[in-house]
């Protein structure tokens, strides 16, 4: 006959009659409250202000001077003035205009269609993926000098192929009425390959359930494209129109590269001719210029970015 533990015993009444006692809360541990992971955050802070923070601000100022590396003479906004006088002012600004919307209304076009084929059962899938990417990762002022050379109108190779079969031979860089259309061209030859990978990232993310779905209820190609892709990378074709038009309306590289501007100055830039008065030493007079690209960036991207942005969230 077995006896049970008085220990036992008591601890089971214990349970039973505390079943329907009403527990108070446990105490709320005490939070260990650390400052480690904020040190992290410091080497970042630090390169922000000195590389962006300080030299935006600094701009500021300093377009309001004429100033030199040893001193600065205040003068307000006589530089604002002067810039706004300047006649290339006017054709430079519609040439930026016009470089940006072109350069990123056809990567969106062409980086898409791409992704549509990289992203399908197409033969050699890989190799083809490594074309289209391979000018992103070449320098610019290398492609502005190799596309410079290949467009060459007396040496260049694409001249000799056109000669060879008879067909004309356009200076390329050197026709005031192609040279800022083919310096557009390189542009997008170097950044389509970016696009293509933004939209391949946007069309795998598509669940594959969808497609399934609307095979199954008869949809075509087109339905399918115009129905689900579309729609569901349009997070990928604003990230695209807004990288490609901030760097066209920035772009300066390519265009130094190939033509300086030129001939004449039917291919120059804001930021080219932000470049020339600071190659001729009116520093204040290129930092105001650097402002107004600065401020002409801000209030285009901004509104579209909320527009795009806007869009998305709607659907």
């Amino acid at each position: 006959m077995s006896t049970a533990n008085p220990a036992t015993a008591t601890q089971a009444a214990d349970i039973i009659t505390d079943a329907g006692r009403a527990y108070p809360p446990e105490r709320k541990r005490r939070k260990i409250t650390s400052h480690y992971p904020t040190w992290f955050f410091i080497p970042a802070i630090v390169l922000y202000l000195i590389f962006f923070a300080i030299p935006t601000v600094s701009s500021f100022y300093f377009s309001l001077t004429r100033w030199s590396l040893f001193d600065s003479t205040f003068i307000g906004f006589q530089n604002y003035v002067q810039f706004f006088q300047d006649p290339q002012l006017y054709t430079s600004f519609i040439h930026t205009l016009i470089y940006a919307f072109l350069t990123s209304a056809t990567k969106v076009v062409i980086g898409f269609l791409l992704a549509l084929l990289l992203t399908g059962p197409v033969v050699g899938r890989g190799y083809l993926r490594a074309v289209v990417f391979f000018p992103v990762l070449l320098s610019t002022i290398g492609v502005g000098i190799l596309w410079k050379s290949l467009l060459d109108p007396f040496h260049g190779m694409v001249n000799a192929v056109l000669g060879f079969f008879g067909l004309p031979q356009p200076g390329w860089f050197t026709d005031p009425n192609l040279a800022l259309y083919t310096i557009a061209g390189v542009d997008i030859w170097k950044g389509v390959g970016i696009a293509t990978l933004i939209f391949m990232a946007g069309i795998v993310a598509i669940p594959n359930e969808y497609y399934e779905a609307a095979r199954i209820d008869g949809a075509g190609s087109w339905n399918i494209l115009k129905r689900i892709t579309i729609p569901l990378t349009r997070g990928a074709t604003a990230t695209v129109i807004i990288l490609s038009l901030i760097g066209g309306l920035r772009s300066f590289e390519i265009i130094w590269a190939t033509t300086g501007g030129g001939p004449g100055f039917t291919s120059d830039v804001i930021a080219s001719v932000i470049y020339k008065q600071y190659q001729a030493g009116f520093y204040g007079l290129s930092t105001a210029g650097n402002v107004i690209l600065f401020l002409v960036v801000t209030l285009i991207m901004v509104p579209l970015s909320y527009f795009l942005n806007r869009k998305q969230v709607e659907l």
